[in-house]
């Protein structure tokens, strides 16, 4: 038939509205009853004018635009909206989407994207005739504007296939001059852009742009910053301690801004900082029935990825991680020129013949390096291969290898043959990155490291400490580009940069000197969005890039930090944890090969020491500082809250610290005594403490003196705080009361003493501030000895205190500071070296802190909760709150416990092995039981070989 070898498709025109300012106007079909107009368009913006026109015949006006990415129509006359109407929704999303209009008498409707669910529809209570001229995108700013309404941002981006009155708009004739009028047009090319191809979000970031820009959604990225560069976390647990936190669960980013991600951590807060990695199988577990044919592997999984793991590894001073291997009849090595009988896999994937406590390339278990093995013919102790449990336990510490990923057993498919393995969490300790720092002793010397080039971000981080007024901390060039960081004055840091359109600078000051020889955290950033600058906690300063630069960094010289290759003026003082991209520069290694450059930095407890609290001492170390608590009533790595020291006083029990023996005065008789102490006069004494309980009257608190002075807290039978002062031997004593309210109702009490010389301030739960004058005197002279609970010797004291001290005190004291002596951290941690006496029923307790305290706000008896022992604070889970009847029913549980081993005793030693076996057998069938089944057996079998032929039951 009639076939024509062509397709004639209608010719589209687009045309590109360059800028708000852009518009197209057209003729309209002035004072028709009905009008249709379509037409497709493509915008990156949520906002823009779309199509206006002046209602015929009237003030009012019609607008077609869109409005947070949706259509909107808005008919309307002077102070009245007669319709406001929406259809479609994310239509900014670069796609080309259709838009149809029909305005027919009183009723308007559109349709988007040809679909009706996206369509809508309104009624207008007069009728509607639109106006001679149709504005597309825009208004001219020129001319009879009252025809369109310029309030609306211009519309940016692309239109086609315009359509007024069901016929086409031939836009060659509009480029033509034929029809219309146009401004910052561009016709026959849709001229839009999409900023987001590349996608410069980093860290999985979510991009959507605008027509000049794109912009980064960084939620649930752990990254923040213009492109979502920057980490939210911390890189290692030695930072978030240098912030002052305590243990718990961190997320840490190991490498900063480099590509991995964040993961949670446990870090124990001690004085030294551990990260603790746990992984899916941390139980004893039982292999039986494996040999080389079938081994028993078994596959670890951490809670981190392996290059996450291996960053943490790599950054920290060290790592280790534990593995126990139990056995009875299962050989480890076999024949010391044999193949290992059983190995472990390492990170690198790496299989390992050497065991806990061990070196590498050894293949021996730590028995065989100390040559302590139970056969000394072999290097473990498994290897000797005995019919009885034995094992071959300790720590891996070759960081290169760490973590374990998996262990393979092989031995134990003989008769009585048994193993069990336990392998623990990664632990890793420090982060030598953190506190890496080097001196630079002149304005001339610096330290190089590779080059920027061709990065597309660029941050850098560090601490500094000087006293110098100026000088260029780091700086990287190229034939034009280049990035520089400066001390431009004492208080003012500049970032300046040029990435190939010119010079740029971010400028930061600071409100207070940055020359005072106190660590300062400086962090700057460009990327292809902004460039920023940040000193300290300041606000961070940061302007948007320019235009047409380069989207990588174009530098061929070194990196050089401390001074330039220009030979300005250099930086004088102290850099430390220099970061680039996430990657820690090692100063204290390039220090040791560059002259006026020493490794090492002094100094840490002037700019630090205001963390150690309650007393604390700031120590300094080589790397960083550490907080002594000797003679704080605190402990942990800062001696603050949540270390409180507390302990739980029964009946009748006291807590006497002397001051000075008695027995020295007594051989120096013939000395007057306020010659022999008049070291021990005070004119002021700083008191803290706080305490718990249900009884009254009860005796907080005494302090005696070698004159039969004296100094009590006590609280009377209402329950009122009551201090008695009695400074002159002669005279009563001062008694001041403080009785808003009963302090015996089982809450926890804080209470804080301070008197200078005849001035006395009291301070109860923070809040509650009183001042008293005391008149029997102003010094306290030749004191003896403080006393907490119950006073045992003889005293010369007034009635009250007497009654007080007849049932002393029952309950919890916690953080009781005297000046500088915390009487109840020597009597619990210090009891052979310290001089306290500790009398009756004294047991540590975590009474003290605000979860012991609301454990027992409603106590009416002196039995607190958990009295019963002190908390491992090295189980980061660990439950601080136990009740009454937990305590009876564990100790019911360990009594029973103790008469089952006993009488497994007694059956291992009178029974045959072979009963004994076939008993054990039937009784292990059970998977749940099967740790404790093996732990008993374990257990059992220390027992009987620690004495096998006396036994006392």
């Amino acid at each position: 038939g009639n076939v024509s070898f062509s397709c004639l498709e209608p010719q589209v025109v687009p045309v590109t509205f360059l800028s708000s300012s852009s518009y197209l106007a057209l003729p309209g079909t002035s004072g028709q009853e009905e009008v249709f107009v379509s037409f497709q368009f493509r915008t990156w913006n949520k906002e823009g004018l779309l199509l206006s026109s002046k209602l015929h015949q009237s003030s009012g006006g019609f607008l077609l635009h869109l409005s947070d990415g949706k259509v909107k129509i808005n008919l309307h006359k002077p102070g009245r909206v007669l319709s406001d109407i929406t259809a479609g929704t994310g239509l900014n999303d670069g796609q080309w989407h259709s838009v149809s209009l029909s305005v027919k008498r009183s009723r308007v409707s559109v349709i988007v994207d040809s679909d009706v669910t996206s369509s809508a529809h309104a009624s207008t209570p007069l009728q509607t005739f639109l106006g001679d001229v149709f504005y597309f995108g825009g208004c001219p700013r020129s001319g009879n504007v009252s025809e369109c309404d310029t309030s609306l941002r211009g519309f940016q981006g692309c239109m086609r296939l315009i359509s007024i009155g069901n016929k086409a708009v031939d836009m060659i004739s509009v480029q033509q001059n034929g029809f219309g009028n146009f401004s910052d047009l561009q016709i026959d090319l849709c001229g839009i852009t999409d900023r987001c191809l590349p996608n410069y979000c980093e860290h999985g970031g979510e991009c959507s742009q605008s027509w000049n820009s794109f912009y980064c959604n960084c939620a649930n990225t752990g990254y923040k910053g213009a492109t979502c560069h920057y980490p939210i976390y911390e890189q290692s647990c030695e930072a978030y301690k240098h912030r002052g936190n305590t243990s718990g669960f961190y997320s840490i980013d190991s490498d900063g801004s480099g590509p991995l991600g964040p993961f949670l951590v446990y870090c124990n807060m001690t004085d030294a900082t551990w990260t603790i990695i746990q992984h899916n199988s941390t139980n004893l577990t039982r292999a039986k029935s494996a040999n080389r044919e079938n081994p028993h592997a078994v596959f670890f999984k951490y809670s981190a990825s392996l290059d996450q793991l291996q960053a943490t590894i790599n950054q920290a001073e060290h790592c280790e991680q534990e593995l126990a291997y139990y056995c009875k009849k299962s050989r480890l090595l076999g024949k010391p020129d044999g193949i290992p009988l059983s190995w472990w896999i390492g990170r690198t994937n790496e299989t390992h013949t050497y065991w806990g406590g061990s070196l590498p390339a050894v293949q021996k278990c730590a028995c065989g390096l100390e040559g302590s093995c139970i056969d000394s013919q072999h290097y473990c102790n498994c290897d000797a291969d005995r019919d009885e449990w034995t094992n071959d336990t300790g720590f891996l510490s070759y960081k290169e290898h760490l973590p374990v990923t998996e262990i393979v057993i092989t031995d134990t498919d003989r008769p009585n043959s048994e193993a069990a393995y336990k392998l623990g969490p990664l632990l890793c300790r420090g982060d030598r990155t953190f506190w890496n720092s080097a001196s630079f002793n002149t304005e001339t010397s610096y330290l190089h490291f590779p080059t920027l080039h061709g990065e597309l971000s660029a941050d850098v981080s560090f601490f500094f400490k000087t006293t110098a007024s100026s000088g260029v901390f780091l700086e990287n060039l190229g034939i034009q580009d280049f990035i520089r960081i400066e001390l431009y004055s004492p208080s003012e840091v500049i970032f300046s940069f040029d990435v190939g359109n010119g010079p740029s600078e971010v400028t930061a000051q600071s409100p207070t000197p940055l020359n005072d020889n106190q660590w300062h955290y400086l962090k700057a950033e460009r990327n292809v969005k902004e460039a920023s600058l940040q000193i300290d906690q300041l606000p961070q300063r940061s302007h948007s890039a320019p235009p047409d630069g380069h989207i990588r960094l174009q530098l061929n010289s070194q990196l050089f930090v401390g001074g330039t290759a220009s030979r300005q003026k250099g930086f004088l003082g102290c850099i430390r944890s220099l970061q680039l991209n996430g990657m820690a520069l090692d100063l204290e290694e390039r220090a040791k090969i560059t002259p006026g450059v020493e490794p090492g930095c002094p100094g840490h407890c002037s700019s630090y020491g205001n963390m150690c609290h309650n007393g604390g001492k700031c120590r300094e170390k080589y790397s960083g500082f550490s907080c002594d608590c000797t003679f704080s009533a605190y402990a942990g790595p800062f001696c603050k809250k949540g270390k409180e020291i507390s302990a739980y006083f029964g009946t009748g029990t006291s807590v006497t610290y002397n001051f000075q023996e008695y027995y020295t005065l007594a051989k120096n008789s013939s000395s007057h005594a306020s010659s022999f102490y008049a070291d021990m006069t005070l004119n002021r004494e700083a008191i803290t403490f706080a305490f718990r309980t249900t009884r009254t009257p009860s005796l907080l608190l005494y302090v005696s003196s070698f004159y039969k002075e004296y100094l009590s807290v006590i609280l009377t039978r209402n329950g009122d705080l009551q201090i008695r002062y009695k400074l002159d031997s002669h005279q009563d004593p001062d008694v001041f009361s403080i009785s808003f309210k009963s302090m015996a109702d089982g809450q926890l009490q804080h209470v804080k003493i301070n008197r200078e010389e005849e001035m006395l301030f009291v301070e109860v739960n923070q809040k509650e501030r009183m001042k008293f004058i005391l008149s029997s005197g102003t010094e306290f002279n030749a004191i003896k000895s403080l006393t907490l609970g119950k006073i045992l010797e003889n005293s010369d004291v007034d009635e009250e205190t007497m009654k007080a001290n007849s049932q002393g005190f029952i309950g919890c004291l916690s953080s009781v500071q005297f000046n500088h002596i915390a009487p109840l951290k020597a009597a619990l941690h210090h009891s052979s070296s310290a001089p306290v006496i500790v009398k009756g029923h004294f047991t540590e307790s975590s009474c003290g802190t605000l979860a012991g305290a609301d454990s027992t706000s409603s106590e009416t008896t002196h039995s607190f909760a958990d009295h019963s022992g002190p908390i491992d604070e090295g189980k980061p889970l660990a439950n601080a709150i136990r009740s009454d009847s937990a305590i009876i029913g564990g100790v019911i549980a360990v009594v029973i416990f103790i008469l089952l081993c006993i009488a497994a005793i007694a059956i291992r030693i009178y029974k045959k092995k072979g009963i004994y076996s076939k008993n054990e057998a039937k009784g292990s069938e059970n998977e749940d039981s099967a740790e404790s089944a093996l732990k008993s057996e374990l257990s059992m079998q220390n027992t009987a070989n620690e004495n096998q032929k006396e036994y006392f039951f």
